[in-house]
């Protein structure tokens, strides 16, 4: 099985950026955590503070890999393109968050990604994406 993580806006700031929100690990030491949990998985990320590059690499993805797995970050509550390319494509893509979203600022209850997306899955820090993963392998 081939997954790719990819993340929005900011998480490249992780171990950084509010780390009584997010945690004090970066993602790119989880991520070599998540590839040797996940051994038989080949696991691939991308990151861009740009939502056009975020459009494109799901569009190119699904031509690649299995599934997704999208943090879109702060697009996840704005953006009707990233919607909307989740929607026209036909791997299962999981939308992850490490924060519980629904605990936080009214705005960030919505979710263009949600309606299109096989799951959902908020708020148990970066164990979101393992919990992806296990849900990918798992077939659920």
């Amino acid at each position: 099985m081939r997954i790719i993580i990819i993340n929005g806006p900011n998480l490249n700031l992780l171990g950084k950026r509010e780390p009584d929100v997010y945690g004090t690990a970066t993602f790119e030491s989880f991520f070599k955590t998540l590839q040797e949990k996940f051994s038989d998985v080949t696991l691939d990320y991308f990151q861009s503070n740009i939502e056009g590059e975020l459009i494109t690499k799901i569009q190119e993805a699904a031509a690649t890999f299995d599934a997704i797995i999208l943090n879109a970050a702060a697009y996840t509550h704005t953006s009707v393109g990233i919607g909307d390319a989740v929607k026209a494509i036909e791997i299962p893509v999981i939308e992850v968050h490490i924060s519980n979203t629904f605990a936080r600022e009214s705005f960030r209850h919505q979710s263009y990604i949600a309606p299109n997306a096989k799951g959902i899955i908020v708020g148990f820090g970066l164990q979101s994406y393992s919990l992806a993963i296990q849900s990918l392998i798992n077939k659920n």
